[in-house]
């Protein structure tokens, strides 16, 4: 697929779901009268949920906690992982490389089911704790990808010729290291992206941070499955939403991608 059809059909695919969750809550209008759970019709164009509630009203209110936790999660991984793994990268001390990167090694080792539930004891909930705790998955295995794809950039004559000249650190690690790296990030940014939302879906279904009828894709998704027998629209539109936003912001950033290597 040319880059230019990525640019158009990931546009076309994340705006749904993106538009939602910026402008659904000012749609969404007052909560009428509870009705009976999982019922079609009756004036729900979506249905009712486990409470009786209107779908269409819940899925205009559940994108943007969604969409928020996931891109701030994202960005402080990053603003986390981006100078630790350049500092552990362009080091010179092993003590410090070591410092740096063990640590982390550490938390790598922990499943991150296991860690969730166990920094949700000391997290506070609510999207705030939910970010924080997502992000803290996510740096150790983002921070060694940065060290190891700034590790060749760092060996090159060019950034020994920019130390014997006095630059500074952040001259070399931002201006150089980091800009030879720009293609990686870029393709991992996707990912840990994607991996993101499926946290911040794995939080809720384990009840992590999140209330049990709260309005919210992934938890509509987990509370509405069991009667997705008599009432699919209620697991199906969450469900399909946070896909959609999954797989548009890759093909975003796989055309980004292309577009950089053409040029």
């Amino acid at each position: 697929m040319k880059p230019a059809h990525r640019l158009a059909l990931g546009t076309a695919v994340v705006a749904v779901p993106l538009l939602l969750a910026l402008v659904g809550p000012f749609l969404a209008g007052e909560a009428g009268p509870r009705g009976t759970s999982f019922t079609t019709g009756g004036g729900h164009w979506l249905g009712t949920d486990f409470t009786g509630r209107d779908v269409l009203r819940q899925v205009l209110l559940g994108g943007r906690p969604v969409v928020v936790v996931a891109l701030t999660a994202t960005a402080l991984t990053y603003a986390v992982a981006l100078p630790v793994g350049l500092a552990a990268a362009l080091t010179r001390r092993p003590w410090l490389e070591e410092l740096l990167t063990r640590p982390l090694d550490v938390l790598l080792a922990v499943p991150s089911l296991l860690l969730i539930l166990l920094a949700a004891a000391f997290l506070d909930p609510g999207p705030a704790g939910i970010t924080v705790l997502v992000a803290l998955v996510a740096v150790p295995d983002t921070t060694r990808l940065v060290r190891a794809a700034a590790a060749d950039a760092a060996s090159r004559p060019a950034v020994e010729a920019l130390r014997l000249q006095g630059e500074t650190w952040a001259r070399v690690a931002l201006g150089h290291v980091a800009r030879a790296t720009l293609r990686t990030l870029v393709t991992d940014a996707g990912v840990r992206l994607t991996g993101a939302l499926y946290l911040v879906g794995t939080a809720a279904f384990l009840g992590v941070g999140v209330a049990p009828d709260a309005a919210d894709w992934a938890v509509m998704v987990d509370r509405n499955r069991a009667g997705l027998a008599l009432q699919p629209w209620a697991v199906a539109v969450p469900a399909a939403l946070v896909v959609a936003l999954s797989l548009g912001t890759n093909l975003l950033f796989d055309a980004a991608l292309h577009r950089k290597k053409a040029a």
